[in-house]
């Protein structure tokens, strides 16, 4: 049974004389788009004629547009959602979904349009949604491979060329790399995800992927400075990233039992850090975390990367709940801004938590926010702006995902800072700097004082 948070429907008011006339356009206008998506494989043309109807209903709800093109020039197109939908607001986070960055990887594709649907057509009717929706900015690109999706023309199981982009390179490879240099030629889809990721404010993500049952977090490389001697690649923040992965697994219909897709390999809890399972250079959800400022987990989905169409409406029923839980995670922790006294926003201010140093400094953006995801507890933020003396507060922490809205809290500087830009943080295997005291100290005690080598690098 679907939990009544994410299925509920706001009842009519006793009494109530009925529907206006703009409410029964409204009514008419959901049952005609949602009866246009059915349970099949939308290929680029219908995918984008749906966005783009979608859009067209609900113009003020959502905001369509398309971050760049494959190798093949396809749009890779985003559907944006929210009260705000077509730009940043002040206090609101936001959110990602991308799928189908392997091409042949296909059931996240097709259960984003599912989810588009159930939020457009639940807004103002379900009050959890709505609120869901007032708070949290919400982007989704249902294909970052539309090329190999399009080369995909005998489905399967296992393996097929449709992985790769049009060039031949596999997508989740190509990114640059905190551990070692990745020589891999950085292709056009990537690119513009890259460029997604430096133009907005995004806090939390997810991609989606097939060929396994399973939640996977933060780190996929790694080395002996992050614990890869015990077989495990630790961030700072990897209680939070376990959160995050139950959340996905535990509201998933099946994913947390931990069977995975055959006896001879299980995931606890449905959950695996991404080095344990297998090292990876190049990935995505490493590259949001150290150089996007975004916790961002891989959820695969499906044992069979391309299921038969038939199967799809119950990829969809078994997700459903928890695409809807892992949004909310987004108001995990704490927010706010950094000003000088005259309510000026300071960007590049450094905000991050003792005792979690990023290797790449966790910094404001031009509104002068800061956003960090952290589990309920005591904490101790420190606001940096160079030139001046650090703001330390000490803060409880609450789960206020339920309220969708972190714990606010701003830091005022008494003097004006003068602007300046900040040191851009390299793309470059920052966590190779830290291997040298591995030998000598536990993983946890080398992350911090490996980070705190780099940051001297950094702000020399």
């Amino acid at each position: 049974m679907e939990p009544a948070s994410v299925m509920g429907r706001a009842r009519p008011a006793t009494g109530d004389s009925g529907p206006r006339p703009a409410d029964v356009v409204g009514i008419l206008c959901l049952v005609s788009v949602a009866a246009e998506l059915d349970f099949e494989y939308h290929h680029a043309g219908k995918l984008e004629a749906y966005l783009k109807r979608v859009h067209a209903a609900y113009p003020s709800l959502t905001y369509l547009h398309s971050i760049g093109r494959s190798v093949e020039g396809r749009d890779l197109w985003v559907l944006v959602l929210g009260r705000f939908p077509t730009q940043h607001k002040i206090g609101i986070p936001e959110f990602k979904y991308v799928a189908n960055m392997h091409g042949d990887e296909t059931v996240g594709r097709e259960i984003l349009l599912h989810l588009i649907d159930f939020l457009v057509t639940s807004y103002r009717q379900d009050p959890v949604i709505t609120r869901l929706l007032n708070n949290t900015r919400i982007h989704i690109m249902p294909t970052m491979n539309p090329d190999g999706f399009e080369a995909t023309k005998v489905p399967d199981c296992f393996y097929t060329r449709g992985r790769y982009n049009k060039n031949g390179e596999d997508l989740n490879r190509n990114f640059p790399d905190a551990f070692e240099r990745n020589n891999a030629s950085i292709q056009p889809e990537t690119q513009a995800v890259m460029n997604w990721i430096k133009n907005e404010t995004f806090v939390l993500s997810a991609n989606l992927h097939g060929g396994a049952l399973v939640a996977s977090y933060t780190f996929d490389n790694g080395n002996s400075a992050t614990g890869t001697l015990e077989g495990y690649s630790r961030s700072p923040d990897d209680d939070v990233f376990i959160h995050l992965a139950k959340t996905y697994s535990f509201n998933h219909a099946s994913m947390y039992k931990g069977t995975g897709c055959d006896t001879r390999q299980t995931f606890p809890d449905g959950i695996t850090n991404g080095y344990s399972w297998y090292q990876l250079e190049g990935g995505m959800q490493d590259y949001n975390y150290v150089w996007g400022q975004c916790f961002e987990i891989t959820l695969e989905l499906s044992c069979c990367k391309y299921p038969p169409a038939d199967q799809l409406e119950k990829f969809w029923r078994d997700n459903k709940a928890a695409l809807i839980e892992y949004i909310k995670q987004v108001h995990l922790g704490i927010k706010g801004q950094v000003t000088d006294k005259n309510g000026n926003p300071i960007p590049s201010a450094i905000v991050e938590a003792q005792g979690r140093p990023h290797v790449c400094p966790y910094r404001t953006n031009e509104q002068g926010e800061y956003f960090l995801l952290l589990l309920p507890g005591t904490y101790v933020i420190n606001a940096t702006v160079p030139g001046f003396k650090s703001i330390l507060k000490t803060v409880e922490i609450r789960d206020n995902t339920g309220n969708f809205s972190a714990l606010k809290h701003d830091f005022i500087f008494p003097e004006v800072p003068i602007r300046s830009s900040a040191a851009s943080c390299p793309k470059t295997p920052l966590y190779q700097e830290l291997q040298w005291a591995s030998a000598a100290v536990k993983p946890t005690l080398h992350a911090i004082l490996g980070l705190m080598a780099v940051l001297l690098l950094i702000f020399q």
